[in-house]
């Protein structure tokens, strides 16, 4: 009986022990802008205390002993702040900083700040890539977030004409891409040729290459989640810029309640297509544009509320030859209304209602016969988001994410309806996790997250773990493990992503299912150089897609429209970053390999084997660095490398006669070959180099003008090959010749020009 008094008078001293102690919150921001900062990071001098600022630029630091503390604040690019205060017991103080971004410096460094380890921006699997970068690095016609992002290690390109994301064995169906916590579906430009985020719009990126947490989920792979700028609070700004393909304008200011932010996108190309028409190839019509925008309402000190849009569409009429033409129209609408609530300095809450519609309608016309697609997508959902911090050791998350996903589709043939299943579902998740630091030494962060998707009744669990170790204050060595489901497949088309749509688990169609496990070393070799390591094992169960084999659909069960097989993928990637001097940039290579497994693909002996899909590359590398010549003047360069493709290369000639005698009419040839990508193109390898000027404008904005040169030295990198049979003939008789067409990517060096001025 003498416990429970002990345990009371125990119980009775730690709550004294926290209601003696003090705390401090607030939001970090840019002082020339008041945006806030994602990852900034905020620590007591002389402690152990510290905390990144989350996806709001919100920070705390609770059970603070009372006394007097130097607050520091760093963020990458930006002015250390530093303030000396004194906590009182008992005290909750309200702390807003604004850090001032770094001017450039010439003497030994440029970046003066040191550089400090954002505590999320470092975990494992992690990436962010900052907008800057995305603006400065030679681009195709036109500066874009997946491309930069296409150079880092773990995330391969499919060729020079796509922007998708393949990451880590996975193709860009298996990611999960938010904006402002919106789902956007299918989010490219030109049959994928860029994607559909305009950097002027864009705050934030952050990419999640696997063992992603709790507060994500519905895919396998990995999330990219990116954030709108929320205007500038201060004074009113914009910047215009005129390119080659598109030009952009965007403007931002404050009002009497908040901030505000526009940006528009559009093609330019129709003077020149103008000009043009009537030559072989050229578009009848051609165009597309992007529009993103953004109001913020400060309501009180601790409620801001936000509506963030975007709406973007691709429309091309072309002649592809005679008696062929393709109409090809797509796009996105997204709509999110958010809610950031403050209860106080240890709970915080984020609640958003948020709208995504895609639409595809490509028509192809042959021979007046015509083939049409219709394919949309209406995504309506509630999130909501807490986090509570109940000392200085436990960080807890929860939250729910509930919504209606409705796929009406159809596709037709000469007037005559193939293919129309519609799909509506209810999903529904919740998810709790906690991020546990019992030591400076140690962070234990462990979550499960419970999956609902109604059509098929299905309920999936997904445990995570990640453990990460500090050694010594430079190293971080990390491991994590996941489980991850995904109800939704991307059935892709090589040609345009405009055929591409998405199809639903089902009665009979059971989810798709993988596990991840990632090992991982972060160093900061000194205050100038950072090397990072990782290897993963991730597998890939349960895939489904359409039967290629399926001769006709009609009359089919929507289960019956399927072939299911499995995958796995391993690889160690290695990135070194420098972030000071007039030299800076980063170094990537990776090693990865990637499988897949279905029914009747490289049969032996009546069993399917493994087969490397086509981004598979083995080996890829990359190298980036800028170099400032003055104030004024700055040289970028890119070069990239990467294993050959995975191709299926014919090793023979076949010829088939429909009937017994072979002089019949039925004549057929056709090649034969070793297997489905058992075979390899050359090695891919580019280089690209820009170089930028700028300074004032006539006195009244400031410019920057770029010039750069994709693919510098002409490589002649095969994008596709393929096939024709012709005949020759020879003085003994008429003989079949096959030819193969290698069919190049950007074979030539690429100019391009822009100017932006921004006032």
């Amino acid at each position: 009986m003498k416990f429970f008094p002990l345990l009371f008078v125990l119980l009775l001293g730690v709550q004294n022990v926290a209601a003696q102690s003090a705390s401090i919150s607030g939001f970090v921001k840019d002082a020339t802008s008041e945006e806030t900062l994602i990852l900034a990071n905020v620590t007591l001098v002389g402690t152990t205390k510290g905390a990144a600022t989350n996806n709001t630029g919100y920070y705390t630091l609770t059970n603070i002993v009372p006394g007097t503390y130097t607050v520091l604040a760093t963020y990458i690019g930006y002015q250390d702040y530093r303030v000396e205060i004194t906590l009182t017991p008992g005290e909750t103080r309200r702390l807003d900083i604004e850090l001032a971004p770094d001017d450039f410096t010439f003497d030994e460094v440029v970046v003066t700040a040191d550089r400090q380890e954002e505590e999320e921006a470092r975990n494992l699997g992690v990436a962010q890539m900052k907008v800057e970068t995305v603006k400065q690095l030679p681009t195709i016609l036109e500066p874009d977030v997946f491309r930069s992002l296409q150079l880092l290690p773990g995330v391969k390109a499919a060729s020079d004409y796509s922007s998708g994301l393949y990451i880590r064995g996975g193709d860009p169906g298996q990611t999960l891409i938010l904006l402002d916590r919106t789902t956007v579906y299918n989010p490219s430009h030109v049959f994928g040729f860029f994607s559909t985020f305009n950097p002027d719009a864009i705050k934030d990126v952050r990419l999640y290459k696997g063992g992603f947490p709790a507060s994500y989920g519905g895919r396998i792979g990995s999330v990219l989640d990116i954030y709108n700028k929320d205007g500038n609070r201060r004074e009113m700004g914009g910047s215009l810029s005129l390119g080659l393909l598109a030009s952009r304008a965007f403007v931002e200011g404050p009002y009497s309640k908040g901030s505000y932010m526009i940006a528009l996108r559009r093609s330019t190309l129709e003077p020149l297509l103008a000009a043009l028409e009537g030559q072989e190839g050229i578009p009848d019509a051609f165009y597309f544009y992007d529009l993103n925008g953004k109001v913020n309402i400060d309501a009180t000190e601790n409620d801001r509320l936000s509506l963030s849009f975007y709406a973007g569409t691709d429309n091309l009429d072309i002649e592809i030859f005679d008696d062929a033409a393709l109409n090809l129209k797509y796009g996105n609408r997204t709509f999110s209304a958010n809610w950031t609530h403050i209860f106080n300095e240890k709970l915080f809450s984020n609640f958003t209602l948020t709208t995504s519609r895609y639409f595809s309608k490509p028509k192809v016309s042959f021979g007046g016969t015509e083939f049409a697609q219709d394919s949309r997508i209406f995504d309506t959902s509630v999130k909501g988001d807490l986090e509570y911090y109940p000392n200085d050791r436990h960080q807890l998350e929860g939250g729910f994410w509930g919504g209606v996903f409705t796929f009406p589709f159809s596709s037709s043939f000469d007037g005559e309806e193939t293919f129309s299943p519609r799909v509506q579902a209810g999903y529904a998740s919740v998810y709790l996790q906690d991020t546990y630091r019992p030591s400076s030494l140690w962070k234990l962060q462990g979550g499960l997250r419970l999956n609902y998707f109604s059509d098929g009744d299905f309920i999936r669990l997904e445990p995570r773990l990640t453990v990460e170790h500090m050694p010594v204050s430079t190293v971080r060595l990390q491991a994590s493990y996941g489980r991850y489901y995904q109800f939704q497949t991307l059935i892709t088309n090589e040609s345009f992503s405009g055929f591409d749509f998405w199809l639903t688990s089902a009665d009979g169609v059971l989810p798709a299912y993988g596990d991840q496990f990632i090992l991982g070393v972060k160093t900061s070799l000194s205050s100038t150089f950072s090397f990072d390591a990782e290897g993963y094992y991730r597998t890939m169960r349960q895939l489904f897609t359409l039967d290629p084999y399926l001769p006709d659909p009609s009359g089919l069960d929507y289960s019956e429209f399927f072939t299911f097989g499995k995958g796995h993928a391993y690889g160690v990637e290695l990135q070194l970053d420098k972030t000071r001097g007039r030299l800076n940039g980063f170094m990537g290579y990776t090693f990865g390999v990637t499988r897949r497994r279905f029914p009747n693909v490289n049969l032996e002996g009546g069993t399917p084997q493994f087969y490397p899909p086509k981004y598979d590359r083995l080996h890829d590398a990359n190298l980036v660095l800028n170099y400032h010549l003055s104030r004024k003047w700055r040289t970028t360069g890119v070069f990239t490398f990467a294993t050959g493709q995975a191709f299926t290369d014919p090793k023979g000639q076949a010829r088939f006669f429909d009937g017994q005698d072979v002089t019949g009419f039925q004549e057929q040839e056709f090649l034969v070959t070793g297997g489905f990508n058992r075979d390899r193109l050359p090695n891919y390898h580019r280089l690209d180099v820009g170089v930028s000027r700028s300074g004032r404008f006539f006195g009244f904005a400031d410019f920057e003008l770029q010039l750069q040169v994709i693919n510098v030295y002409a490589r002649r990198n095969i994008w596709f090959t393929f096939y024709e049979f012709n005949e020759s003939t020879e003085s003994d008789g008429t003989q079949d010749v096959i030819e193969r067409v290698d069919v190049p990517q950007i074979p030539i060096p690429l100019p391009n020009v822009s100017l932006t001025l921004t006032f």
